[in-house]
Formats: C-alpha cells, sequence, structure tokens
C-alpha cells in the first residue's frame, strides 16, 4: 500500500514531465519550421530586385505589375506583421510572381535573356523549397496543435500558455486559375 502511495505521485510528476517536455518540442518544432520558411522568404526577397530589374526594360506594358512586386516585397518585409498578416501578403507576393512568369511568354527577347533564365531558375528553385517548408511547417503544426488540443497534455498545455495555432494555407485566390486575360490586354 506504501508503495502505490509513493508510486502514484512520482509515476503523475513523470508523465507531467513527459508531457511538458513533449510540447516544448512541439514548439520549438515548429519554431525551426518558421524560420526555414522564413530563410526561403529571405531569398526569395532577394532575388525579387533583381528579377524585376531584368525584366523591366522587356516589359513595358506590365510596369503596374512590377510596380505592385516591388511594393508588396517592402510590405511583406516590415518586421512588425503578425503570422497571419505575413501569410497572407505573402500569398499575394505569390500570386504576382505567378502573373510574372505567365506575362514572359509575350516577349521572347526576354525568354532568351540569359540573366533572366537564371534568376527565373533561381526564383524556381526557391520556390519549390519554399513549398517544401511549408509543408514541413503544417506538419509541425498539426503536431503542436495535437499536443495542446489532446487529452491529458492539454492540461499541461494550458498551464503553461500554449495555444492552437494556424497552419499556412492558400488563400481562396490562389486556389483559383490564373487569369492571364487581364495581363495581355495592354499588349
Amino acid at each position: 500500500m506504501t508503495y502505490i502511495l509513493i508510486g502514484l505521485p512520482i509515476l503523475i510528476l513523470i508523465i507531467g514531465f513527459v508531457m511538458y517536455n513533449n510540447l516544448i518540442g512541439k514548439k520549438n518544432n515548429v519554431e525551426y519550421a518558421y524560420s526555414s520558411i522564413d530563410v526561403m522568404l529571405k531569398k526569395r526577397h532577394d532575388l525579387i530586385p533583381n528579377l524585376v530589374a531584368s525584366v523591366k526594360q522587356y516589359m513595358t506594358h506590365e510596369r503596374d505589375l512590377l510596380t505592385n512586386i516591388t511594393a508588396l516585397r517592402n510590405e511583406v518585409m516590415k518586421p512588425n506583421l503578425s503570422d497571419t498578416e505575413r501569410f497572407q501578403a505573402e500569398n499575394k507576393l505569390s500570386s504576382m510572381l505567378g502573373k510574372v512568369q505567365v506575362a514572359v511568354e509575350n516577349y521572347p527577347d526576354l525568354k532568351s535573356n540569359t540573366n533572366f533564365l537564371q534568376l527565373q531558375a533561381a526564383l524556381n528553385e526557391v520556390e519549390e523549397q519554399l513549398s517544401a517548408a511549408r509543408r514541413a511547417f503544417n506538419a509541425a503544426i498539426n503536431s503542436y496543435n495535437n499536443g495542446v488540443e489532446m487529452f491529458p497534455s492539454n492540461i499541461v498545455a494550458g498551464m503553461m500558455g500554449y495555444r492552437r495555432r494556424d497552419s499556412f494555407e492558400a488563400t481562396y485566390e490562389e486556389r483559383q486559375n490564373v487569369d492571364v486575360g487581364g495581363l495581355f490586354d495592354k499588349i
């Protein structure tokens, strides 16, 4: 009987430590995955001015699009954005970059420009890496949210102040087909 009285609190304490450490690990995995996205976004942000500069001389009819991309790039780099605001702005930027890729089809000289082709290849590679980083982030968020919401770890998570976090999701506009009609009206 005394073993039970001594062993039960020790067992509960061990379980509590395991859940605590598990939740800390999940939180750290989310932060690591988010930083991976951050690294890819920084690479993309560094490529954008070079891409815009190389495209500007050819794409005279898409100046508004290029100006908007530059302005949005500056917006997403602001340090005071919440995760949700940043995700939304990054989604808009991705959509605009996709429109540039489509518009390039009307400029044969640009499509054969070596500098542009290198920038385009680098941007495509970064976009693929960014997509993989987003998937890893969403997997880490899913694991974290499960730990925060499932019993009995939700009790420990509540004591630690951990709350459910949002995953990285595509906006409604990104789920739609790209509308390329408006891009070519000016040509």
